[in-house]
């Protein structure tokens, strides 16, 4: 089975060998990537495992703003994606934890009964206190998540999808593929969530705003989870601000989304079940010619980048505010607030991880 993995990166060098690593071990067999603007030498460790037949690589053909999409409507003119079995789209702080068979995609495609395409549900992990950035696997230092059935106190929670080839595709989203409108229902596709059910009419048909990326998470996980890594570390997420988003040029993430995702309600280890492997595979990578060397530059441009960063008086003063910040998401602390109750404390400071 061939399973090709499509993703755009920008300054992600210290992270790339973990995600690539992990996807290979649960059953990708081919790598697209699309990077743009980097400084921390994320192109160049591309490069290299591009030479050796790990990934493929291209710079982003987008001209705009809109990185992400334009890469994916670029991708369905690649071999690597048109020849594929299966197409996974997702961000390389995105983890596929597949609860099924032998933790594979296979497995999980298995348990699912084989349809045309897989949603599976993000769980947002919290930072929880980690201050430091340490070149360590992500997926062992974070273990604490929102309630995986409620984010914000939304019962709907986004998802990215596995895609077989023989969708009826009009086009790839990001997070969900989506096919004609005027398709008959009986040439709709079959797609199930992640607990194998037929995801619900409003998602399939795309019927509203509120359904087209996202449907309800309680009884949709049984067989996979989408671990979602947003905030990392403290010092990677200073990094990360200042670096701004894949998908749009410039773009700032305010306290505001750091606390929506730093909910620590729920603490959930299960996906440190790949770790041995996870191990020995970075270590093949960091094998091949250059990429060993690469991959610790990046660390150290990352860290060079966090201090520069803490040079400046605007990070500073961001820095103490996410120090400071609960780990409620704003609608709740606001409801903590009205009913005259305290605010839950920062995390930083205890042993969280």
């Amino acid at each position: 089975m061939r399973i090709t993995a499509v993703t755009c990166v920008k300054n992600e060098g210290p992270f790339l060998l973990e995600w690539i690593a992990f996807h290979r071990i649960i059953g990708v067999t081919d790598f697209l990537f699309y990077s743009n603007d980097c400084d921390d030498g994320t192109d160049r460790i591309l490069e290299a495992l591009a030479a050796a037949g790990v990934v493929s690589h291209m710079p982003n053909p987008a001209e705009g703003r809109n990185y992400q999409m334009e890469a994916l409507k670029d991708a369905r003119k690649q071999p690597v994606v048109a020849e594929a079995d299966w197409l996974w789209v997702a961000d390389v702080d995105e983890f596929l934890n597949i609860h099924a068979g032998d933790h594979t995609i296979p497995a999980l495609i298995a348990a699912c009964g084989d349809p045309q395409a897989i949603s599976v549900n993000f769980q947002f992990f919290a930072n929880a206190g980690v201050e430091r950035f340490v070149d360590r696997p992500v997926i062992s230092q974070f273990s604490y998540s929102h309630n995986p059935d409620i984010w914000c106190g939304d019962f709907a929670i986004e998802v990215k999808s596995l895609i077989r080839r023989d969708f009826p595709l009009q086009y790839y989203g990001a997070h969900r593929p989506f096919f004609r409108a005027k398709l008959p229902p009986k040439r709709r596709p079959r797609w199930t969530d992640g607990s194998g059910r037929p995801v619900p009419h409003k998602f399939l048909v795309a019927a509203n705003d509120r359904r087209i990326r996202k449907f309800p998470a309680p009884g949709a996980r049984h067989f996979a989870t989408l671990n979602h890594y947003a905030l990392r570390s403290l010092d990677s997420y200073l990094v990360k601000n200042d670096r701004g988003d894949v998908n749009r040029e410039h773009r700032a993430f305010d306290d505001t989304y750091w606390r929506e995702r730093n909910d620590m309600a729920f603490e959930d280890r299960s996906i440190r079940r790949y770790l041995p492997r996870l191990e020995a595979e970075i270590d093949v990578l960091k094998a091949m010619p250059g990429v060993g060397a690469l991959h610790e530059e990046a660390c150290k441009r990352h860290e060079a980048k966090r201090d520069a960063l803490l040079g400046k008086p605007e990070f500073i003063m961001m820095q103490a505010q996410l120090k400071a910040a609960g780990t409620l998401c704003p609608a709740e602390e606001r409801l903590r607030a009205t009913l005259g109750l305290p605010a839950l404390p920062s995390p930083f400071g205890r042993n969280a991880a």
